[in-house]
């Protein structure tokens, strides 16, 4: 067996983690589905991504990982402004589009758009949307780890179960809605 198919029994430690060991880890760990989206100086253009997570709420700061390859990197980068839009579970056809290779024209077509404070696309039925100020930006292997500060934040309207990415698919969290 070749180190990048090695698998330990449960309970024990892998001795190497390989790329292939630790994507299949990952995928065991479920997480919300947002769209990422900025706007300015730099152009618009936006990207799916599951690697969002809040850090303090004094000052409200959250982080969202990207890939420097990613066509967005740069406009995020320059622009210094985005809107982490968490997605519904009736959101799956725009998350794909913001996850592929969908010209950016084309992406934002699938949504109503607005914006608050920083002028970042807000998803108009989004569950949420944090419009943030990238305040911080920390490189990190192929990622860049963006600190974002919390500008403004725009309710969706409930009761929409979450979309989340679990096990390399796609889940509606509907049930979980009170």
């Amino acid at each position: 067996m070749s180190p990048d198919t090695t698998r330990t029994p449960a309970g024990s430690a892998a001795s190497v983690v390989t790329q292939t060991i630790y994507r299949d880890a990952m995928a065991r760990l479920g997480a919300a589905v947002n769209v990422i989206t900025t706007d300015g100086p730099a152009g618009r253009c936006g990207f799916t991504a599951s690697a969002v997570c809040s850090v303090t709420d004094t000052p409200p700061t959250l982080l969202v990982c990207m890939n420097r390859t990613s066509s967005s990197y740069g406009p995020v980068l320059d622009n210094q402004v985005l809107c982490v839009n968490t997605l519904s579970d009736r959101h799956e056809d725009l998350s794909r589009a913001f996850g592929g290779k969908t010209p950016s024209a084309e992406r934002f077509a699938s949504g109503t758009w607005s914006k608050l404070a920083t002028g970042a696309p807000v998803l108009d039925d989004a569950l949420v949307a944090f419009d943030c100020r990238v305040v911080e930006v920390i490189r990190q292997g192929t990622h860049d780890v963006f600190f974002c500060q919390v500008a403004a934040i725009r309710d969706g309207d409930p009761p929409h179960g979450g979309l989340v990415y679990f096990a390399r698919r796609y889940h509606s969290l509907a049930h979980a809605v009170g």
